[in-house]
């Protein structure tokens, strides 16, 4: 098994990719007598994780106190500012952490310090990353798709609290201004620490989205995660049902605007918001219809298996490691769910991680037992654990609401063989009157076109959400609600 494979096997819904060679810290001669004065310039450099290459830009100042600060700007996202913790030099050595994304650097400076050459560690994986002096710059990456102002409708940033305690959500409400009381949309993202907009590699699907929506008289509104964005918080804790929470504080808040149709609440859930849609709307009689864009069908574990096995296949992985990886995971998943008490869980992970470890020497020089440690931890949070033994087709079976469910025919994070099929029959068993289940051909997870579904795919593709997937929801969401009656009625009247 190689360390490209065991990422992908490990990780549910989020970016992985292999690691390179290079030397370690040790093996750069450490410089004596370097100033912290020398390193307070911007540099940059460039991340290559396998599936994708980040361009970071890195901001070293001195604060008030002569204590150095840092920020970090990531271009092809478009992120910037991003805080930086713990940043220390010395002897010629850099070393700071980014404690939001679990992230940390170790870097010597280097060629007459002009580079600083080191190692990025990430959940549990290293990856060489030297950093020049410089702001470099980054091609703009083309997305045709995105809004330009001005926009034809009413824009306004919003702010909400949470049932939680210190929870105070931030989003965007578009609201259309050619119709009264139209209905409204709240979107949903999937998992990890997304934005109002969903950014992901240069792409932002809830932009676009909602942009969509609302120029054909549907408002929307869009909200930065808990502890992500402009929203408070602690994201590290929450699991699916701390969204789903937050999911029904937005709908509340949605009801305090008299301009909105309080009868006329939709949600539009993507990935994990597909699975949070349904508890919403099986909670609360707000709910007036859902779509579920990739949303699972069976549990976490079984997503995690087929999930880890298409994606290895997508970089050509053999069989062979492919079961060792199905087998790896089983034991961590397994003492997870054995154990209720996350530390105790912890020490037996520990313990499973180190014979596998075992196993594995001599033959597989890039796997080390700190990535095993940390991913079989990733595991071991609060959020996998709902999401392990989660059973969607639980909530699924209480909605009664109108139900659009699709999936991408290449989609290889939330197949849609082995998702559609269960998101139906648990609606049929319930009872639900009005549900449509949509395969559509050659699109991924993200809903745009494809050749393979491959995660490497993702930032390569122009197109952000294809337009028959924008046609279709809209298209479906007018049909019920008051919102094409009203069209309809106007196109008789004039």
């Amino acid at each position: 098994m190689n360390k490209k494979s065991l990422a992908l096997a490990l990780c549910s819904m989020m970016l992985f990719g292999c690691g390179h060679c290079s030397p370690t810290i040790e093996s750069i001669p450490p410089q004596e007598c370097i100033k912290s004065s020398s390193i307070v310039d911007d540099w940059s450099g460039v991340l290559d994780v396998g599936t994708v290459k980040v361009t970071l830009v890195l901001h070293i100042q001195k604060d008030s106190n002569e204590q150095l600060i840092a920020t970090v700007d990531t271009l092809e996202q478009k992120v910037n500012g991003t805080s930086i913790d713990l940043v220390t030099f010395d002897g010629g050595l850099l070393k700071f952490e980014i404690k939001a994304a679990s992230a940390k650097f170790e870097g010597l400076l280097v060629k007459n310090e002009s580079e600083i050459s080191g190692q990025w560690t990430q959940s549990g994986q290293s990856f060489p990353l030297a950093f020049e002096r410089g702001i470099k710059t980054v091609e703009a990456l083309n997305r045709p798709q995105e809004p330009k102002l001005p926009f034809p409708y009413t824009e306004e940033h919003v702010s909400y609290d949470s049932s939680e305690a210190g929870v105070t959500l931030s989003g965007t409400l578009t609201i259309p201004t050619s119709k009264n009381s139209p209905p409204v949309v709240l979107l949903i993202a999937g998992s990890g620490p997304n934005d109002r907009d969903e950014t992901l590699l240069g792409h932002k699907p809830f932009l676009i989205l909602a942009d969509h929506l609302t120029r054909a008289g549907i408002g929307v509104l869009r909200f930065d995660k808990r502890g992500c964005g402009k929203s408070t918080g602690n994201y590290k804790k929450a699991t699916s049902q701390d969204f789903a929470n937050d999911v029904l504080a937005g709908i509340e808040y949605l009801k305090t605007r008299k301009e909105l149709n309080s009868n006329q609440i939709g949600l539009i859930g993507h990935s994990e918001g597909g699975l949070i849609a349904p508890i919403v709307a099986a909670k609360s009689k707000d709910v007036a219809f859902i779509v579920l864009m990739a949303g699972t069908g069976v549990n976490g574990e079984e997503i995690l298996y087929e999930q880890s096995a298409l994606t290895q296949r997508a970089v050509g992985e053999t069989e062979k490691n492919i079961n060792q990886c199905r087998e790896f995971l089983k034991q961590i998943i397994g003492a997870v769910k054995k154990e209720s008490d996350p530390q105790i869980a912890g020490e037996h992970l520990q313990k499973i991680a180190k014979n596998y470890m075992a196993t594995l020497e001599g033959t597989h020089e890039n796997v080390t037992l700190e990535m095993l440690e940390s991913q079989a931890a990733h595991i071991n949070s609060e959020w996998f654990r709902y999401f392990l033994t989660f059973e969607p087709t639980t909530a699924l079976k209480q909605v009664q609401v109108p139900v659009l469910a699709l999936n991408g025919e290449l989609d290889l994070q939330v197949p849609p063989k082995q998702n559609l099929p269960p998101i139906s029959q648990a609606l049929k068993e319930g009872g639900n009157k009005d549900f449509t289940i949509v395969e559509l051909p050659n699109l991924n997870h993200l809903f745009q076109t494809c050749d393979t579904g491959s995660i490497k795919e993702y930032a390569k593709i122009e197109e952000t959400i294809s337009p028959s997937v924008l046609n279709l929801i809209t298209e479906w969401v007018l049909e019920r609600t008051a919102q094409k009656k009203g069209n309809i009625d106007d196109e008789n009247n004039s």
